[in-house]
């Protein structure tokens, strides 16, 4: 059986420098680990915040590696060097604002400084992009809300079918009659 593929790009100047360590993609990688059954495999990237960069790799894990989910972390706030949504909507065909529309609600329980957020999703070929904050808490915090629906979501745009351990992480997929 071929695994899955799954795209995890660290959006981090700081991290693609080597001045620390690579935290936040290696918790999306964790967390998988933990709630997907399915085989699979990461391609991995840590790379600046540059629009450019990242709509190349991208466009490289959606179109030549066929990554039927692509993960981001970072790059996601109000500073002049975030740019991760606008890459992301760049290179998508569909958005799914519903995605950083959960995500922002589950993190205002935390903290108040969440409603600057712009974390986002869309929708290339047959991958799925979903754009996460770049702490490891927020990522756990945001991506356990948002990740019921992903196989389903996958399933829709022709994907893999993503099975996950049931006492890990619980999905939704409606009932075909």
């Amino acid at each position: 059986m071929e695994k899955i593929k799954i795209g995890i790009i660290n959006v981090s100047d700081r991290a693609s420098r080597g001045e620390y360590a690579d935290l936040p993609g290696q918790e999306v990688k964790r967390l998988l680990g933990l709630w997907l059954s399915s085989p699979w495999e990461a391609a991995y990237a840590v790379i600046p915040d540059e629009q450019n960069l990242l709509e190349k790799e991208l466009i490289h894990m959606a179109d030549e590696l066929g990554c039927c989910l692509i993960v981001t972390t970072g790059g996601t706030g109000p500073a002049v060097r975030d740019v991760t949504p606008e890459a992301t909507m760049a290179v998508s065909e569909k958005l799914l604002p519903g995605f950083g529309e959960l995500m922002r609600q589950t993190s205002l329980q935390y903290v108040p400084t969440a409603i600057l957020s712009r974390q986002t999703a869309g929708i290339r070929g047959s991958s799925l992009i979903v754009n996460l904050p770049g702490t490891p808490k927020s990522i756990k915090e945001c991506l356990e809300v948002v990740f019921p629906a992903i196989p389903y979501c996958i399933d829709l745009i022709d994907g893999p079918y993503l099975e996950t351990n049931p006492e890990e992480m619980k999905v939704f997929r409606p009932s075909q009659k």
